[in-house]
């Protein structure tokens, strides 16, 4: 009761007419909250715009008001709007009535607000068009039109392809370098005087973990500021930084440098798949998914083969450095000049801004201008929830599965050289070419990746066709059919690596383990996010951070594993591992929605009509 008389004082302090007291608001709340919208393609029904826009009017008059009262002092008004329980509410409301997340998107957008255009309007740059102002909030709310020719959506086929091809080539690049220097690491140890551990440390293991930290600010940095200018400064950090690298005079210089390097190379990593998401139609995806899935393992699968060949070819360790600061420095002159902003709440802020510029009505706003977010609340969702989340059974257990597959990848990186190097004499280029069968196994998997997306959307749409949502398990049925693929391949690498059998054995091996690599990625994501869909990024944030840890810290062991259990049982021991984990996709599978029904996280249908419950949950 002291709840709701405190609201009402605050209320009444605004000098709202009656429309817009308490009991008004509460009733559009409660509207709200029985009947959340109901989407169909990219427009909200009527019924609920009048509603909706009810909430932004109450928003836009308590802003106004707030404005004029506290213009000399920003932190009173910040403070005001974040103590006021009636503008978090409609705020909450607003956000949550927006939309659900999509697949591949933040969840610190808000989507799908439309401002109602007159079909028979279109918009022009040069001709700004006319938004329709709607009578109760007097706002324009600026969105995409039908063919807007600035949405990154609408670009020529071509043109969208151009962007995919080079996003995969920057995710290459970033991949590449954290394993080129895998091919010739006796050099430096040689040149810093210290023992193998450290130069791995120095070398792999910190580029490794900037991989898991950077994720965390980088991706909620995006939503706030767009995607453009967080790749283009921090891939020219990174490039920059491979610089003191290859002129590193001690260790220090190389350790801190690489962890730079991989913090900022992350970037790249964490907001490609928004980017795709920007450009590509849902059903458009599949192909473009392919070839983003594919690059982070086709980048460290080259890593060895080029450092191999730079190993035997070239006078200095240095040009390891030097000649990927030429492939990076490319990729990042061809980024800048290429790819454009694709982000739409930030290119809305954009045309929000100009036809006010243009027209001088403040009334033109995107929906992204009328969120309130404090840093507290951005670090709470960047940092803790992905913590948090680590406690559900859903995702500890998938992060598991996804950390010893990336564990894998980068075990390969140690353990071909003691197998072909150690046992049979090989030279560093010569062993480096048996990481091929590997590359090939990803490119096999990454070609038939859009068959098994066909395969979902048609089990898929049996569902929608019921009007039912398609329950999170469909996702783990490739998972269950490819999980068998890596043991498959450790154990024959395993038994034929003695070092009098044929070379042919382990190479060979190794087209399977690569195949399971890629087969499992996808899948693991899409599940992640069909479970957990008002938290996936958090979720899948989870899974970034704790498979990097642990792809950082398996090259410190492999070397000291391989010589004390031998070549044959050390990697026995983690094909025994691998095949532990195929469990995990059949559990999940027939388990999964039962587990879900015991988070207060994880996605159910249910969860629309009592989201503002979970949304004060998620507050507590």
């Amino acid at each position: 009761m002291s709840s709701t008389t405190s609201t009402q004082e605050k209320m009444h302090h605004l000098d709202l007419d009656d429309t817009d007291s308490v009991e008004s608001v509460n009733s559009e709340v409660m509207a709200f909250q029985g009947q959340p919208p109901a989407l169909s393609g990219d427009h909200i029904t009527e019924s609920h715009s009048r509603h909706s826009f009810n909430l932004v009017h109450t928003l836009s008059k308590t802003l106004s008001h707030y404005k004029e009262e506290a213009e000399e002092d920003h932190q009173q008004l910040e403070r005001l709007i974040t103590n006021n329980a009636g503008v978090e509410s409609v705020v909450e409301l607003l956000e949550e009535g927006a939309g659900k997340l999509g697949p591949l998107e933040n969840p610190y957008d808000i989507k799908k607000w439309e401002s109602h255009a007159a079909p028979d309007t279109t918009y022009h740059p040069e001709d700004p068009w006319k938004y329709p102002t709607d009578s109760e909030t007097g706002l324009r709310i600026v969105n995409w039109v039908d063919n807007d020719p600035e949405n990154p959506k609408n670009k020529s086929k071509a043109l969208k392809w151009s962007y995919t091809i080079l996003l995969g080539f920057i995710c290459f690049i970033v991949a590449l370098g954290s394993a080129i220097v895998t091919g010739d690491l006796e050099r430096p140890r040689a040149y810093f005087g210290v023992s193998e551990e450290v130069i791995i440390l120095s070398s792999v293991t910190m580029f490794v973990l900037g991989f898991g930290i950077g994720p965390c600010v980088f991706a909620p940095l995006s939503e706030e500021l767009g995607r453009q200018i967080v790749y283009v400064s921090t891939l020219f950090v990174a490039v920059v930084f491979v610089i003191p690298c290859a002129l590193a005079k001690n260790i220090a210089t190389l350790l801190v440098c690489r962890l730079i390097d991989g913090i900022a190379f992350s970037a790249p990593m964490t907001l490609i798949g928004g980017s795709l998401a920007d450009i590509w139609e849902v059903e458009e995806r599949g192909v473009a998914m392919a070839l983003f899935s594919a690059a982070p393992f086709i980048g460290p699968v080259m890593g060895p083969i080029f450092g191999g060949l730079l190993a035997d070819h070239s006078p200095t360790w240095r040009w390891t450095y030097w000649a990927f600061l030429i492939i990076a420095g490319s990729g990042y002159a061809l980024f800048v000049v290429v790819m454009p902003e694709t982000h739409s709440s930030t290119l809305m802020k954009r045309r929000a801004k100009k036809l006010r510029k243009l027209t001088g009505d403040p009334s033109y706003r995107a929906i992204s201008e009328l969120k309130i977010r404090s840093l507290k609340t951005i670090a709470q969702e960047s940092f803790l929830r992905p913590f948090i989340l680590l406690s559900e059974l859903i995702i500890f257990l998938i992060t598991l599965y996804m950390s010893v597959v990336y564990g894998l990848l980068y075990m390969f990186f140690f353990a071909y050289p003691v197998v072909y190097m150690e046992g049979k004499g090989w030279s560093a280029s010569k062993t480096g070419v048996m990481f091929i069968p590997i590359g090939v196994g990803v490119i096999t998997s990454s070609i038939i990746a859009p068959l098994i997306n066909k395969d979902y959307n048609k089990r898929a749409q049996k569902y929608r066709d019921q009007g039912e949502v398609p329950p999170a398990e469909l996702r783990l049925i490739p998972m269950m059919l490819f999980c068998w693929a890596v043991p498959l391949g450790l154990f024959p690498f395993a038994w034929s690596s003695y070092p009098h059998i044929s070379w042919a054995g382990p190479c060979f091996s190794g087209f399977a383990c690569g195949f399971g690599f890629t087969s499992l990625y996808n899948p693991a994501n899409n599940y992640i996010v069909d479970s957990y869909q008002h938290y996936a990024a958090s979720g899948l944030a989870a899974k970034t951070f704790v498979r990097s840890i642990w792809g950082a810290c398996v090259p410190l062991f492999t070397i000291q594993m391989y010589h004390r259990l031998g070549y044959e049982w050390a990697t026995t021991l983690m094909a025994f591992i691998s095949l532990a984990c195929c469990g995990i996709p059949f559990l999940f599978f027939f388990y999964g929605a039962r587990i879900r029904t015991f988070s207060k996280y994880a996605y159910s249908p249910e969860m629309d009509s009592k989201a503002p419950d979970a949304e004060n949950q998620k507050g507590n």
